[in-house]
């Protein structure tokens, strides 16, 4: 069996269609659905499993109006993990984009499978070039961006992690669960970077206005500009904790969907520099 672990339903939905003529009943595509690079990595009750843990978070961060988010990714590894224990020829290949959820989930599995570092497979596409559905290069940014004819080929790169890699990759990961911060951003190869939570809060300030703008419009502009890797309800989560702040001031019912409820800059923050804004997170 080969399990292709990858992070998002966005990156999985074109390598299913890659392998849709090609995937056997022993291959099998695996869905993360924990985007890792914002909330806590530690638990913080003892006893609390991490996938309470993980799922509490975003319960914190989902609207009620939003289905919740049960992040039982770890639940899901250790039972490939014992089917790699049980069957020598069992492997897994981990799909890794340059981008803060995929790098920080690189980490965090090999910490669980470090006693298969033989059978644990990355295809890393980082820095690699492609050709886009018009035959033309570029670099993808995510999984989600590759053709599926592309993705095939990529398969062919997938590589063992190295003893000494190992060694060095699993302390980085004590050192970013240690630091235990809000926001981990990739700053380039698998360079992470804890960031306290207000680090995107300016970011998101410079596209508010002294006008009711709608929350959906904002968080989208923000993320067609910057691409910012937490997903738009955790940037609408953020919006909430700045009005508790007083930075903003909310119209409408925040508990309901992004679309429904209104956004604009509150006097305190009205002054803000956009240009240090922008600076901020370049």
């Amino acid at each position: 069996m080969i399990y292709h672990l990858v992070v998002g339903d966005e990156a999985a939905t074109p390598l299913r269609a890659a392998f849709q003529t090609t995937l056997s009943s022993d291959q099998e595509i695996v869905v993360l659905r924990d985007l890792l690079n914002v909330g806590p990595l530690l638990k913080a009750e003892e006893g609390q499993k991490f996938s309470a843990m993980r799922s509490q978070f975003w319960k914190s961060v989902l609207p009620p109006s939003k289905e919740a988010l049960v992040a039982d990714d770890l639940e899901r590894l250790l039972l490939i993990s014992n089917e790699l224990y049980k069957e020598e020829k069992h492997t897994v290949y981990f799909w890794m984009a340059p981008t803060a959820p995929d790098i920080v989930t690189y980490y965090w599995l090999l910490f669980f499978l470090k006693n298969h570092r033989e059978r644990f497979y990355v295809v890393n596409v980082s820095g690699l070039p492609f050709l886009d559905e018009q035959g033309k290069l570029f670099y993808p940014k995510n999984i989600s961006e590759i053709p599926s004819k592309e993705l095939i080929k990529a398969r062919k790169l997938a590589r063992i992690i190295t003893p000494s890699e190992m060694e060095v990759d699993l302390d980085e990961w004590e050192k970013i669960k240690t630091e235990n911060t809000a926001i981990r951003t990739h700053e380039g190869g698998k360079k992470i970077v804890s960031q306290q939570e207000g680090f995107y809060d300016s970011v998101l300030l410079s596209f508010c206005s002294n006008q009711f703008q709608k929350a959906s419009k904002i968080i989208r502009q923000t993320l067609s500009k910057y691409a910012l890797p937490t997903g738009d309800l955790y940037l609408g989560y953020r919006f909430k904790q700045l009005a508790l702040s007083g930075q903003v001031t909310l119209q409408g019912d925040p508990s309901k969907a992004l679309n429904e409820w209104e956004i604009k800059l509150a006097e305190v923050a009205a002054t803000i520099n956009n240009e240090v804004a922008i600076n901020h997170i370049n």
